[in-house]
């Protein structure tokens, strides 16, 4: 991790684009929630929410995802860098999943094209997020003191 940047100059930006991302997964899941309530939990063919097909099941993970990066981005110390990175990759893997499965039996999640575009759209976001969120004191941040003075490490 000797190359992620420490105390980015456009962390707040980052930390918005989390937030936006975690507060639209968290939209998702409700009005999914609201709209699968009497379907079945993993239904092949989802429901339309949001421009995006969704079930029962999905609904619940993207809840469940938005609330986390929400509380990790509201609590930041390093704990929204951790957060959005796994769980960002987290997003590429089912998405990736899906995209294999979309026409089949196997689409747990309902999924249809759209969805998995915007999953991974999301899942990069947080990824992106992470790599510039991290926060250390002054001290500490920049390139390791040998660098700095020009020796080889």
């Amino acid at each position: 991790m000797a190359h992620t940047p420490v105390n980015h100059p456009l962390r707040p930006l980052y930390r918005a684009l989390s937030f936006v991302a975690g507060a639209y997964l968290v939209v998702f899941g409700i009005v999914g929630l609201i709209q699968t309530s009497g379907e079945s939990f993993t239904g092949i063919t989802g429901v339309r929410v949001l421009g995006q097909e969704t079930n029962l099941l999905w609904s619940i993970i993207a809840l469940a995802v938005g609330v986390i990066v929400l509380a990790t981005s509201a609590m930041g110390r390093n704990l929204d860098t951790e957060a959005d990175k796994y769980l960002g990759w987290a997003l590429l893997v089912a998405g990736s999943y899906e995209l294999a499965t979309n026409r089949t039996d196997a689409n747990l999640f309902g999924f249809s094209m759209s969805t998995v575009v915007v999953t991974y759209l999301v899942g990069l976001i947080l990824i992106t997020a992470s790599l510039y969120l991290k926060t250390a004191p002054t001290g500490q941040a920049g390139a390791p003191r040998q660098v700095r003075e020009g020796r080889p490490a």
